[in-house]
């Protein structure tokens, strides 16, 4: 557990909403309830953008590709990702957030950090303000959240998944390492399947046997991460909410119904694409050095080409860059998917300072 010696107790909440974009789309859809929907693809393309929680009892998860959804389960409705009604949404529920504090630290439309150890209503139980803010967003927008509850954001992250949907969890600090023991290594916020794999081939199961490895082993094995994974399984884990997180990139991209194989067709393709992200650029005010193209291959290999200039790239000159990208050697395969991004962006890292916490005790 963090040292309240060295370190002030903070009381961090993660919200999350469930299955965000499907619970839209069910709510502004009534004859879509109770029934098994995807957001995103259709029936042979694309990907799984989000699973009502009637997809996900067919084993139908997000990130997977819509063709095996449609296959585990015929009777499943593909709606279209409507962006402008989830972000209208998610804006609502940011507002509710900064009713009991200004650390709040957006991961995506439909989950954030809020660090609520100094509040503006002045309560002392984080339980409680995680409690009100879910019973606010259920009247102002209809949807359910869950939350999480604890000292830090690792096991606030890990608290708001314990009793989904529509629940919450608390995770003190005297509890944290016996039940960060207990958890499976795949649970741990931060360890992706991958690693987990890895992790388990050599005899890593949960976190009782994590701790088992020293520090000098672990960045052996994991390199820079290995600190990381020791902390975490003490429950240390010294992130704060940052209200102000650092965009790096702006993109857009498409996934084609039919893969394309003439070059005519990838150029016409990729103007559409361009011409999105000139909205994108043109609503933030952004600029960058750095254009970047990305394509996939009907394999789902990946391929990105990047240029970048010394000075940061007129909105003119973006297609002209992409097009060269585009030439710049022969296309192998038929492409399923392209994308254009601009990055090094011309956005400084805003430095605020909210001033020394308090060491308050953990109430709930």
């Amino acid at each position: 557990m963090e040292n309240p010696e060295n370190n002030p107790v903070r009381k961090i909440i993660h919200v999350d909403m469930d299955a965000f974009y499907a619970s839209v789309e069910q709510m502004d859809h009534p004859e879509w309830r109770g029934k098994p929907l995807v957001v995103g693809g259709n029936e042979s393309r694309g990907v799984v953008a989000a699973a009502s929680y009637e997809a996900r009892k067919y084993g139908i998860f997000s990130a997977m590709a819509s063709s095996i959804a449609a296959r585990k389960c015929p009777q499943l409705i593909f709606a279209k990702p409507r962006f402008d009604r989830y972000k209208e949404i998610s804006y609502q529920i940011r507002e509710i957030f900064f009713e009991y504090t200004d650390l709040v630290e957006p991961l995506s439309l439909d989950e954030a950090f809020l660090d609520v150890t100094e509040n503006k209503k002045g309560l002392k139980s984080a339980i409680l303000i995680a409690r009100q803010i879910r019973e606010k967003i259920k009247i102002k927008t209809g949807l359910n959240a869950s939350a999480g509850v604890s000292y830090n954001k690792f096991l606030a992250k890990i608290a708001s998944d314990l009793n989904k949907p529509n629940g919450q969890a608390v995770i003190l600090p005297e509890e944290a390492e016996e039940f960060l023991e207990k958890l499976a290594i795949g649970k741990f916020f931060g360890i992706g399947k991958v690693t987990a794999e890895k992790m388990q081939k050599i005899g890593i199961h949960n976190g009782a046997d994590l701790k088992q490895f020293s520090l000098q082993f672990l960045t052996k094995k994991f390199g820079k991460s290995g600190l990381h994974y020791f902390n975490i399984v003490r429950g240390i884990h010294l992130s704060e909410v940052q209200p102000h997180r650092l965009r790096k990139s702006l993109s857009a991209e498409n996934t084609f119904e039919k893969d394309l194989v003439l070059l005519e067709e990838m150029e016409q393709s990729l103007n559409s694409i361009y011409e999105e992200l000139i909205r994108r650029l043109e609503k933030t005010g952004v600029k960058g050095r750095t254009v970047t193209l990305k394509i996939k291959y009907a394999d789902f290999t990946q391929q990105t080409r990047s240029k970048t200039l010394e000075q940061y790239v007129e909105t003119n000159h973006i297609w002209d860059l992409a097009k060269e990208l585009l030439n710049q050697e022969e296309i192998p395969k038929p492409v399923r998917l392209l994308g254009l991004g601009l990055s090094n962006l011309n956005i400084t890292e805003e430095v605020q300072h909210f001033g020394e916490q308090l060491k308050i005790p953990f109430e709930l």
